[in-house]
């Protein structure tokens, strides 16, 4: 950040009075310009025994799977991103069954929140951020195609429940919490 939003004027960075973190503040009106994580919404779209998953479009990670996702918007809740989500990347109607995962990316400033999902129908396509669609059993998921950490660890955690017993009619009691933490040279070599 270089100019503050509210007057136009420059911003440095400092640590405000009765803080404990560097902020950017602006040097006329002494705005502080609080910069927070970003959370990522998006669901399990079950269907039977099956996932549905999305071939990426977009960079980052173009060409790689994933669950459909994205970052939430103002005026949203973090089910109706899902919703929408799911909607514009795999063209699925879901009902939101239950919050699957949490998952603390803090090198990137993300949380991704994954919620079991029932899809209404049969019905799925490729929204514009997505080359392709597809149902996967667990013994079919492109576990080495996947595009995000996040996406792997909600889908192993996932199909572990699953496993052990964990899950009833696919929906899940408890909530799954954890942290992703990765140094900036695994960030370049394998994205976020």
């Amino acid at each position: 950040m270089k100019f503050c939003s509210q007057c136009g004027s420059n911003v440095e960075q400092k640590i405000p009075e009765d803080d404990n973190r560097p902020r950017y503040v602006c040097v006329k009106c002494d705005i502080i310009h609080y910069q927070n994580p970003n959370i990522v919404a998006g669901t399990i779209p079950l269907n039977g025994e099956k996932i549905l998953l999305c071939r990426r479009a977009i960079e980052p990670r173009y060409g790689f799977w994933t669950l459909p996702a994205g970052f939430m918007e103002n005026q949203e809740t973090t089910t109706e991103a899902a919703l929408r989500e799911t909607w514009e990347e795999a063209e699925a109607k879901v009902e939101i069954n239950a919050l699957y995962s949490v998952i603390n990316v803090p090198q990137i400033d993300q949380v991704h929140m994954f919620f079991l999902a029932k899809m209404l129908d049969d019905k799925f396509g490729a929204g514009p951020e997505s080359l392709e669609t597809q149902l996967f059993s667990e013994d079919e998921i492109p576990w080495d195609e996947l595009a995000f950490p996040t996406v792997k660890k909600t889908l192993k955690l996932f199909f572990e429940d699953r496993k052990n017993g964990l899950l009833a009619q696919d929906r899940h009691v408890n909530t799954h919490v954890c942290d992703i933490i990765r140094t900036p040279r695994q960030i370049e070599q394998h994205g976020k």
